[in-house]
């Protein structure tokens, strides 16, 4: 382990062990480094690093603060890399919306409200109505997804999924969808989607939206180069 990750993990254990609170501030980089027995020059770099990863937030001027922590957070830096993925490795991602994303669905279906659902109706009715519009289509279904999702009230589970749903492929898969006239195919699955959770019914969810995935999976083994 080099210096800086060894620094790294001992301000992660300070966090840890709650000697380090989320919105409090680290004591004086003088007596933090002394603290952990290295020179200022590496506990900056360390520092730096967990600033990336937004467990820290360094503010010009008034010092560096442990941030909220919350899960939205730290998992944020999750779709900047999916969006860099090869696409010979879309098919692994794909695999993993297929574990979290009907269990996501038939978390939301006991647990979507109203309002929630009525939203959810509405992306519906705009993908059926965008007819060819891949950039509309794009734009509904992204929202219909994250709708779902925010409705299993699990932040954790919300920000994994949001970040493993890249806007790149979305958008190819669409364009592909729409040209070779399969677009009716996956506006079925939301429509399924859609009744589950209108009935509340979690197995239902599950079902159709690992269908859904199932179908995404097929178009992407169909049409990925060789």
């Amino acid at each position: 382990m080099s210096l800086t990750a060894r620094v790294i993990t001992e301000i992660r254990e300070l966090i840890r062990t709650g000697e380090l609170q989320p919105g409090s501030k680290l004591p004086p980089e003088q007596e933090l480094a002394a603290r952990l027995g290295v020179g200022r020059n590496l506990l900056r770099e360390a520092v730096q690093v967990l600033a990336a990863s937004r467990v820290l937030e360094i503010r010009r001027g008034n010092g560096t603060y442990v941030t909220t922590l919350e899960p939205r957070l730290l998992l944020e830096g999750v779709g900047a890399a999916v969006e860099l993925i090869r696409a010979d490795d879309l098919l692994e991602l794909t695999e993993v919306r297929r574990l979290f994303e009907p269990a996501a669905t038939a978390l939301a279906a006991v647990r979507i409200t109203p309002e929630r659902l009525l939203r959810v109706h509405t992306h519906l009715d705009a993908m059926h109505n965008a007819a060819n519009d891949v950039e509309q289509l794009n734009l509904h279904d992204a929202a219909f997804h994250r709708e779902v999702i925010a409705a299993t009230e699990n932040e954790t589970l919300t920000a994994l999924l949001e970040g493993i749903s890249s806007r790149t492929v979305r958008s190819r898969v669409w364009r592909g969808l729409v040209d070779t006239d399969s677009a009716w195919r996956t506006l079925a699955d939301h429509q399924e989607i859609y009744a589950a959770l209108a009935a509340g019914d979690a197995a239902l969810a599950h079902a159709a939206a690992l269908m859904h995935v199932h179908n995404t999976e097929r178009w992407l083994r169909n049409h990925l180069p060789e």
